[in-house]
């Protein structure tokens, strides 16, 4: 059975925690109540990859029969890669940023996640960059 996909991004700052931390752990909670197989794509390029992570992290304590993994998507290797294999249920880099120059290695990734994705779920707070112009298009959920 194929996973029911999930990416979410987010700014680097993020300004109110607690309103994040509520309507995340929310939608996280209604997804793994629907959904027995459940893939979570996220980055860490900013605060809200890693709040969002952690709240993923947490939920998923809660719903331990559901088969769910927290998948990090790195856009290039990083040196640091133990850490984050301790963490992380998977990382990956996806194919496609590999032929690209580095400064749009993000961008391409963000893409790879959204096309592999059934939902993104993405706090915008400002009025530019990637999460903006990679969540416009996507006001409703995807079917795959």
């Amino acid at each position: 059975m194929r996973p029911y996909t999930v990416s979410l991004f987010g700014h680097r700052k993020i300004h109110d925690l607690k309103m994040i931390e509520e309507k995340l752990s929310s939608i996280i909670s209604n997804i793994l109540r629907e959904h027995e197989n459940v893939e979570f794509l996220i980055g860490r390029q900013g605060e809200f990859d890693e709040y969002a992570a952690s709240i993923i992290k947490r939920e998923l304590k809660n719903y331990e029969m559901c088969n769910a993994t927290l998948v990090l998507v790195l856009p290039y290797m990083v040196a640091d890669i133990e850490y984050y294999e301790k963490y992380y249920g998977d990382i990956i880099v996806p194919e496609c940023v590999s032929c690209v120059h580095p400064k749009a290695a993000a961008f391409e990734k963000n893409k790879y996640m959204i096309n592999s994705s059934n939902l993104v779920v993405a706090y915008v707070n400002e009025k530019g960059g990637h999460t903006k112009r990679c969540s416009m298009p996507l006001r409703k959920e995807r079917k795959r």
